[in-house]
């Protein structure tokens, strides 16, 4: 399990995914070395990375949950080959190993509807047509509550708001509102396989100084268009158990239920969404009685929720963050 000061590392980079180390160093009262090999060891024994991923609410492109149902024989590569598309994130095999879930991101003007023009046209037309999937179903993201910059509460529990204050990026630039252009595609993609590269690394693959892309970098941030998001292995947070969420909910009571679901420790997403159910979620529990308890006491005793649907993870294969090529050398331990 972690200790304290691994908890507070990963809260840290939660707030400023690149914030120097010297600066996390002295938000947690320690030295920069000390706080250098807790990353290294983090990311080796628990999965750490730091990632730049677009926001879904504000980035430029339309996000859709897609459900594939599958005979058990062909989940396994169908999975395999969603992770390394780079159009796809949270991909997760569910529900005993026979269903896939997956989000979808759709240029914007590509996917309005749930016609033509929704991922129909990127993601399923190319690839369920093979012999082993026996559903599909893909319903557009309209509104996150719960998610993308705002962490499951298992990751920001660890430091104070002093601390937290002294780590706060500076929000003095007022954001750069020009559209994405292939350079900053270039600039992102080397962001999504890791949030801390350096800017030589973001000057080489864009081809700008690295002083022009420190001001792009600042600027899509301030703006709120990209954000850092942490991967870690939940089970190391408390987060043992967990499942999919799947609500019907009273249209005229949609937005109260999901701003107060958003609020529970045990949920790390909230989002509506379009079709028959229209409230997603995503729990982490400590076990499965946890996630009865979780059921039964705090959404049973809602109003408006219809009915509601769960589905338990059994593997995450890609997260936010680009699908790494190959595990980390096993010099400090095990790559995520």
């Amino acid at each position: 399990m972690l200790d304290e000061l691994d908890r507070a590392v990963i809260h840290a980079l939660h707030i400023d995914g690149r914030a120097p180390f010297s600066r996390i160093a002295d938000a947690c009262g320690v030295s920069t070395q000390t706080v250098a090999r807790r990353y290294r060891r983090l990311r080796a024994e628990a999965g750490l990375r730091v990632v730049g991923v677009l926001d879904r609410d504000s980035g430029p492109e339309t996000h859709w949950t897609v459900r594939l149902t599958c005979t058990p024989a062909a989940t396994q590569t169908l999975a395999r080959s969603l992770a390394a598309r780079p159009d796809t994130s949270w991909v997760k095999l569910t529900s005993g190993g026979t269903e896939i879930f997956a989000i979808v991101h759709v240029p914007d003007g590509a996917g309005r509807g749930e016609g033509a023009g929704a991922p129909d046209a990127m993601l399923l037309h190319d690839v369920p047509r093979r012999a082993g999937i026996t559903a599909v179903s893909a319903h557009c993201l309209l509104h996150t509550y719960l998610g993308g910059p705002t962490a499951w509460r298992g990751i920001t529990r660890a430091l104070s708001p002093e601390q937290q204050e002294l780590l706060s990026p500076s929000r003095k630039d007022p954001g750069d509102p020009r559209p994405l252009t292939a350079a900053d595609h270039a600039l992102l993609d080397v962001l999504r396989h890791d949030g801390r590269a350096g800017y030589t690394d973001l000057a080489a693959a864009t081809g700008w100084s690295q002083a022009t892309a420190a001001r792009r970098l600042a600027g899509l941030r301030a703006r709120g268009t990209l954000f850092f998001d942490v991967e870690v292995d939940s089970a190391l947070l408390g987060g043992t158990t967990q499942a999919l969420i799947w609500m019907s909910v009273d249209p005229g009571r949609l937005d109260a239920v999901a701003t107060t679901l958003a609020g529970h420790d045990e949920l790390a997403v909230v989002a509506a969404t379009t079709g028959p159910t229209n409230l997603l979620a995503q729990a982490l529990c400590d076990g499965p009685a946890d996630l009865h308890r979780y059921l039964t006491r705090e959404l049973g005793a809602l109003d408006g929720i219809r009915a509601l649907e769960t589905a338990p993870v059994l593997r995450t294969l890609k997260r936010a963050g680009a699908v790494r090529a190959s595990p980390p050398a096993r010099t400090a331990g095990r790559g995520a």
